[in-house]
C-alpha cells in the first residue's frame, strides 16, 4: 500500500486551497481526487471493450446527439 506520494507544488497549493475553503483536510481531497479518476479509468475501460465488441453508435445516433447539443 502507498503511503506517501509527491505532488507538484502547483497541485499541492490548489488542494491546500480547496481543503481551505471546503473545511476538509487536504487528504479528504486527494482522496477524492484519486477516486474520481479511478471512476473515470473505469469507464474508458468498459468503452474500450465495448468498441472492441464493434458497439458503435450508427451515424444517424451520432448525428442526433450532435444536433441535440448544437
Amino acid at each position: 500500500m502507498i503511503e506517501s506520494v509527491v505532488i507538484e507544488q502547483k497541485m499541492q497549493q490548489q488542494f491546500h486551497q480547496l481543503a481551505q475553503e471546503t473545511h476538509r483536510t487536504e487528504a479528504e481531497i486527494i482522496h477524492e481526487a484519486l477516486a474520481a479518476n479511478h471512476h473515470y479509468i473505469e469507464v474508458i475501460k468498459q468503452r474500450i471493450a465495448a468498441a472492441d465488441r464493434g458497439e458503435f453508435a450508427s451515424e444517424e445516433e451520432v448525428e442526433a446527439l450532435c444536433a441535440v447539443r448544437g
